[in-house]
């Protein structure tokens, strides 16, 4: 009889013991305004993927993963609004996606003791762990996007831009200035002419940087916008007549919503990615026995498979990798914000482990360090379409001109080291 009973007291108290503490990773979205639409796919890529570990595997080492949103339209001050509001819930980890918003960010994270993952964005020399202990930009940054692009072309001009006009057409905002030196340096060595054409956000009027374009006629544009910039930079373009398969595009500026406004006219327009395209992998079919068969998918899986609900598919991956390192580094599922941190900085992610997760060449191995928070910065290029209505890789992953940005990021590191008198660490 005692022992039935002191069965029973044990089973009571597993019971009524309290389960492991969720771990949360807040989800700083923007779903209105000029950029929702192309913030409304990113977010629910990310909600997604949480989603799926969550309801297939139990979350992360028996730990299911929250991704409260605030809505920060895309707008700085509201983003550290967010950012504010939702770190005293013991967040573990930030993606604001957003440039602006990133660099508001920094020396607050630094203060809290939280991590940030910007992956394809924010400040480019925050590769350098040394100095930006708390911040992660892996796989790939703005700077090695407008080099990948850069590399691009020299390979279609048989290796010589030697006398070719490149024109950046930017987004006047932190996010579009953050390849000019890049390429400025780039055409140095390459023996290229840079025009920069900036765009005031949120772009939708943009007849007189286009007229410029039609009467300097330069042989190649490069295009860093955002939202209904995007939109209205490749209606300008085709009403110009100017040929699609010159004009290039960031990562974040090729997106189905991006091309499908201006229809066949679309056709050839290229743009960098650094992730995969379509839904030919396994991982879909996971997701959809899991999260979109059950109704569980954010935003009603509208825009599954899209080119932004894959990027924002992939940097929840990047994280989600980071909180599993974090714990087997840690010992324990119930990991906190600065032991989040070192297993992002200890993260591997090689193919096999994409192959595992249903994403085979999906996205470039990289290995992070205490020096080297970003990883390899390989990018692909991808061409639309108009006639299948999708987007179609064209290239293998390029690798950066890594002599000419790393002596960049040092140096910007190490002036922003000075300023904010930080002891560079790694040593």
């Amino acid at each position: 009889m005692k022992l039935r009973f002191a069965a029973a007291v044990a089973a009571a108290m597993m019971a009524a013991a309290p389960a492991l503490a969720d771990l949360t990773v807040p989800n700083l979205s923007y779903r209105t305004g000029p950029y929702g639409a192309n913030g409304n796919q990113y977010a629910d890529g990310f909600n997604d993927y949480f989603t799926l570990l969550n309801e297939r595997d139990g979350g992360i080492g028996g730990q299911k993963i929250l991704t409260p949103e605030c809505e920060t339209a895309y707008n700085t001050e509201k983003g550290v609004e967010c950012y504010e509001s939702t770190k005293g819930n013991n967040a573990l980890v930030y993606n604001p996606f957003s440039t602006g918003i990133t660099y508001q960010l920094i020396p607050k994270v630094a203060a809290d003791g939280i991590p940030m993952v910007t992956p394809g964005y924010g400040r480019t020399s925050a590769k350098d762990g040394s100095v930006f202990q708390w911040v992660f930009n892996p796989p790939a940054n703005y700077w090695d996007g407008a080099s990948v692009i850069v590399k691009h072309l020299l390979d279609v001009n048989g290796g010589d831009l030697n006398g070719k006009t490149i024109a950046l057409v930017y987004h006047n905002s932190a996010f579009g200035k953050e390849p000019i030196r890049t390429l400025e340096e780039l055409s140095k060595k390459h023996g290229f002419t840079l025009s920069q054409i900036p765009v005031d956000p949120p772009g939708q009027e943009q007849k007189s940087q286009w007229l410029q374009i039609r009467r300097e006629k330069p042989d190649y544009v490069i295009l860093y916008g955002w939202g209904v910039m995007n939109q209205a930079a490749i209606q300008e373009a085709a009403n110009i007549r100017y040929p699609m398969e010159n004009l290039i595009g960031i990562w974040w500026a090729g997106g189905e919503v991006d091309v499908e406004p201006a229809g066949a006219a679309a056709n050839g327009y290229k743009s960098a990615t650094f992730n995969g395209v379509g839904m030919d992998y396994p991982f879909y079919g996971d997701l959809k026995t899991h999260v979109l068969d059950t109704g569980k998918a954010s935003g009603g899986g509208a825009h599954v498979g899209k080119a932004m609900y894959s990027r924002g598919m992939y940097a929840a991956l990047i994280i989600a990798e980071g909180i599993k390192k974090a714990q087997e580094l840690a010992g324990t599922p119930e990991i906190t914000a600065a032991q989040m941190r070192d297993g992002l900085e200890a993260l591997e992610i090689t193919e096999a482990r994409m192959t595992e997760l249903g994403l085979p060449g999906f996205g470039q191995p990289f290995q992070l360090s205490c020096q080297n928070h970003g990883g390899s910065g390989m990018g692909m290029i991808q061409q639309w379409d108009a006639s299948a209505k999708q987007w179609k890789l064209i290239t293998d992953f390029i690798q950066p001109d890594e002599d000419v940005l790393q002596p960049l990021i040092q140096a910007d590191a190490q002036a922003f080291a000075a300023e904010n008198s930080i002891q560079p660490r790694c040593n």
